[in-house]
């Protein structure tokens, strides 16, 4: 699994450097010629596929029609026990879509939570009235009442997108609502990263981490996908949506109630007084990760435990 996790992100980079290159010709000449780049991202490619066809062996090796995760539940699906293409595609969507972007969305809130006391003390009161005092883990509908902290993630994910821009190629000719004719096969990009941070779409506080803008009457209030497309919109919206949601919450809710998560500053080695530099890759991930202190809400003289997030 190191080495599917190794191969994943390499592919993932290289693959991202492919859609900023200036002059796509130049991949295209080298992926040609099997050389530099396109040949890495080749080999890294066949490794992912083939750890992914040895993870659909074994679970059907091992039986999968009385069990209900995900990859189960899509082979139970399939009529032909031998599509493991189809299958195979699953695998690798499912974690090209969840595997990072979590983490980069967790590792951005920490980073935004770290320089906004205020909030977190408020996502503490909320987590302190919403769960039982002496609960370890939150249930469903707990979850979904903890509604600051809904808004505090949408707000970490307006600021800091864990996918930055996104492309979309048009099956035929159209015209977009400004008026923009837009002829078949071209591609189209949005920023959401850049989309963010518009002061026509989010006022003149727009580079600033304020949760209550989500929030009307004390109740989550989402905006159009269309203005915040951080999980894209219409038919393409994503189907991971409410599970990440989900992950996030489960995860704030257990570490924000017990421990004080703080940026190491710039003199300690870390970046407390700088922008997070992002590394290339098809999710947003932090360079170098993000150095943090982490004390337990009780401890107050001792040593603190450092971690890279």
């Amino acid at each position: 699994m190191s080495d599917f996790a190794a191969a994943f992100d390499k592919a993932s980079r290289l693959s991202a450097w492919r859609a900023t290159a200036t002059m796509p010709l130049v991949w295209k000449a080298k992926r040609l010629l099997n050389r530099g780049s396109e040949r890495e991202l080749g080999e890294a490619i066949g490794l992912v596929n083939l750890l992914a066809k040895e993870l659909i062996r074994q679970r059907r090796k091992l039986g999968f029609s009385s069990n209900h995760d995900l990859l189960s539940r899509f082979m139970a699906c399939v009529d032909d026990d031998d599509d493991d293409k189809y299958l195979r595609d699953i695998i690798i969507s499912f974690l090209l879509a969840g595997r990072d972007t979590v983490a980069s969305a967790l590792t951005c809130f920490f980073f935004l939570l770290s320089r906004h006391p205020d909030v977190r003390s408020a996502i503490r009161d909320e987590i302190d009235r919403v769960l039982e005092r002496d609960a370890v883990t939150a249930s469903y509908d707990q979850l979904r009442d903890l509604q600051y902290v809904h808004a505090a993630i949408y707000e970490s994910m307006r600021l800091y997108p864990p996918v930055q821009f996104d492309s979309k190629f048009c099956l035929e000719d159209d015209v977009l609502p400004d008026g923009t004719a837009v002829r078949r096969g071209t591609r189209v990009t949005y920023h959401a990263y850049a989309m963010g941070r518009m002061e026509e779409l989010w006022g003149s506080d727009c580079s600033e981490f304020q949760p209550n803008r989500w929030l009307r009457n004390g109740a989550f209030n989402p905006e159009s996908p269309y203005k915040y497309p951080v999980f894209q919109g219409g038919v393409r919206v994503c189907l991971g949506k409410e599970m990440a949601l989900m992950e996030m919450k489960t995860v704030i809710a257990a570490v924000v109630r017990q421990f004080d998560v703080e940026v190491i500053s710039a003199d300690e080695g870390g970046g407390e007084n700088r922008p997070p530099k992002f590394a290339p890759g098809l999710t947003a991930s932090l360079k170098g990760g993000l150095p943090v202190r982490v004390r337990r809400r009780e401890e107050s003289s001792a040593e603190p435990r450092r971690r890279a997030c």
